[in-house]
């Protein structure tokens, strides 16, 4: 749409260029005459003497030349005039059309999450801030699942190793208990004997 209108503009400018350069450039009837009319003349004690009908006719030349260029300008004037207006009204279009255009690339770099707008570079600060948190989330409960596991295993072994202490005691105790059982059985049977 920017091609277009700078394009039009620019094909009025030069249209108007060639025009006015056209005209002008052109031959000048009225100084011909003017020559023609010197030239032709007689010379009549130092001065010259002029036919008054070619004088009236070219005074008449002179007057329809004259209204002629007055035509002219009238019609370049108002040629610069239509120009002037297509340019003011290409440049409303133009200002138009870049609203329009920040309107739809606004449209475009904007995102609409959970019903609030965001731009493009705001939605992508969001998102990455929240993968961020998450991140951040995971790597604090891997930890804190390390930790626990850590724990967790430690307290295993010092179970196994108690129940291995208490597994010892245990059978200590049973010898125990089975040697002073038999130690007990062995003083009632020589009690018995004694008897």
């Amino acid at each position: 749409m920017k091609k277009v209108i700078f394009l039009s503009f620019f094909i009025l400018t030069i249209s108007g260029k060639t025009v006015a350069q056209e005209n002008v450039t052109g031959p000048n009837v009225v100084e011909e005459e003017f020559t023609n009319l010197i030239e032709n003349s007689n010379d009549y004690q130092g001065y010259k003497v002029v036919d008054y009908n070619e004088l009236v006719s070219l005074k008449n030349k002179t007057a329809q030349y004259f209204a002629n260029l007055n035509e002219e300008i009238i019609t370049q004037k108002n040629t610069i005039d239509q120009q002037q207006d297509q340019i003011a009204q290409l440049r409303e279009e133009l200002e138009s059309t870049q609203q329009e255009l920040e309107r739809v690339n606004a449209d475009k770099d904007a995102i609409t999450f959970l019903g609030m707008p965001f731009s493009k570079g705001s939605y992508m600060a969001f998102m990455w801030g929240i993968v961020g948190l998450l991140v951040l989330a995971l790597l604090f409960f891997i930890y804190r699942y390390n930790k626990g596991n850590a724990q967790t295993v430690e307290a295993r072994n010092k179970l196994h190793s108690t129940e291995k202490e208490f597994d010892a005691y245990r059978e200590k105790a049973l010898e125990k208990e089975q040697r002073l059982g038999r130690q007990l059985q062995d003083e009632r049977n020589r009690a018995n004997q004694k008897q």
